[in-house]
């Protein structure tokens, strides 16, 4: 077969800083998938993107080229209005498993892609899988039936869905270029587009827990894929979250599944009831939007009734935790079984009284990877009871001795390299810190009528100003 293009010519114009043609950049995604550019050819592709970076016109089109390297999901056929959620990971983000349940019990099919834990950030399907019974792994058609009949599912993506994007996402991790956010924005917008959801809410995180840790640069990548996903038809809202402390008090596996429970129990800790509320009325308002942009009176009695819903109420009155169970035991899952608990647990006491004034989210995160929560290679086996209990947040008294934190694993030889993470990770002062907001800023697409949702591209924050370049 003869190539239509010179994979040189296409690196070459991106390096000297030129504009790749919308037709370079299908066949050099589509040539990449099938092996006819090799990989240190598409690494000096990268390169070039991550210095020249990728203008609007070419980030959808590399975006457009990536789905089109596989399946793309259709759930136009349920019965249900759809929205899917997406955070770029944190240390104790559980938020999908009480969030998923929640937005479904108002009648939103919620198909929740998730993926496996690596390194500090944990994943969602390894908290799932310390439930006893409970597979990941689901056809289309399974898929499918239980958001019709339930109207939430949390599973496994399949190979058939961006798989561009996963021999992209190796070989940038392996050249340097993970940090360019036209390469992130591309990678987490061409899975989520794929899954088919009409709207989308991004949870993007920000702090030293996360892979954006300063402001500037996560607004950037949040304002980058809401243009994304609009672009390509997908109602897109970004909230922008901190993640300098852990969210809640525990990270691990099962012990993030047994705080989630809390939450659909009506209790849990408060920073993560208050970001599960937060994302459910951003969801439910995504899907309302959807509806409104569908004519008919039905669609819009819906859209009001959604726009007009109170997450927290589902959350204190146990319709989310119905959800929670039928998704659970549909899945294969036992909603009753016991937790896996770790076979051993070791304190880390206060030094001296005061206040908690820092509780750095990243060392947690290591703790607990170290304890076995976490892995280095995705082929790794996770331990489902190991992680990090916190039993003091930021703005909390402490007393000399009292625990600060218990760490739990099956290894125990492993307590002495968590406690080295941990040092220097939180902060004892005798005045009491100010509190920070939990959520940052949101960031959307102002529609400028609902008869023309799209004609306004101004991305706005939730002050109402410009979101600047």
């Amino acid at each position: 077969m003869t190539e239509p293009y010179d994979v040189v010519d296409v690196i070459i114009t991106k390096r000297d800083g030129g504009k790749l043609s919308d037709p370079q950049i299908d066949w050099v995604i589509d040539a990449y998938t099938r092996g006819a550019v090799a990989q240190e050819q598409m690494s000096a592709l990268l390169m070039a993107i991550y210095w020249r970076g990728l203008d609007d016109a070419e980030l959808n089109r590399w975006t457009d080229a990536m789905i089109a390297s596989g399946e793309r999901l259709d759930f136009t056929g349920l019965s249900r209005p759809t929205v899917d959620k997406h955070s770029t990971g944190g240390v104790g983000d559980k938020i999908t498993l009480p969030l998923g349940p929640l937005v479904a019990s108002f009648g939103v099919a919620v198909p929740q892609l998730s993926g496996r834990g690596l390194g500090h950030t944990g994943g969602t399907l390894d908290k799932l899988e310390s439930i006893p019974g409970w597979r990941a792994a689901l056809s289309i058609a399974e898929m499918t039936a239980q958001l019709e009949r339930v109207g939430a599912v949390v599973c496994q993506a399949g190979a058939g869905l961006a798989p561009a994007d996963r021999k992209l996402y190796a070989l940038r991790d392996v050249t340097g270029t993970v940090a360019s956010i036209p390469l992130i924005a591309s990678s987490i917008m061409s899975k989520k587009i794929a899954e088919g959801t009409s709207s989308l809410v991004l949870d993007v995180k920000c702090g030293t827990g996360a892979f954006m840790t300063a402001p500037g640069p996560a607004r950037e990548l949040a304002a980058t894929m809401v243009g994304i996903g609009e672009a390509h038809g997908v109602h897109t809202v970004a909230v922008m979250t901190d993640m300098s402390t852990p969210l809640g008090l525990t990270a691990g596996n099962a012990l993030e599944v047994r705080e989630a429970l809390e939450v659909l129990a009506g209790g849990g800790p408060p920073d993560v009831v208050e970001l599960t509320c937060v994302l459910a009325r951003q969801m439910l308002d995504a899907a309302a939007a959807v509806l409104e942009r569908t004519a008919g009176p039905e669609a819009f009695r819906l859209a009001g009734q959604l726009r007009e819903a109170d997450p927290a109420e589902h959350l204190r009155n146990g319709s989310a935790m119905d959800v929670w169970r039928a998704m659970i035991a549909a899945q294969g899952g036992d909603p009753d079984a016991p937790l896996p608990v770790a076979k051993h647990t070791q304190d880390i006491v206060a030094a001296s009284d005061g206040y908690l004034t820092r509780l750095d989210a990243l060392q947690i995160g290591v703790a607990a990877w170290r304890l076995g929560a976490g892995r280095a290679r995705q082929e790794d086996p996770v331990q489902a009871g190991a992680g990090v209990v916190m039993h003091a947040k930021p703005g909390d008294r402490v007393v000399a001795g009292q625990p600060l934190l218990t760490l739990h694993t099956d290894t125990p030889e492993s307590f002495g390299r968590a406690a080295e993470a941990l040092e220097g990770a939180w902060t004892i002062s005798g005045t009491r810190p100010q509190a920070t907001p939990l959520v940052l800023d949101i960031i959307n697409l102002l529609p400028a009528s609902k008869s023309h949702p799209a004609d306004r591209q101004d991305l706005i924050n939730n002050n109402g100003r410009r979101d600047p370049d």
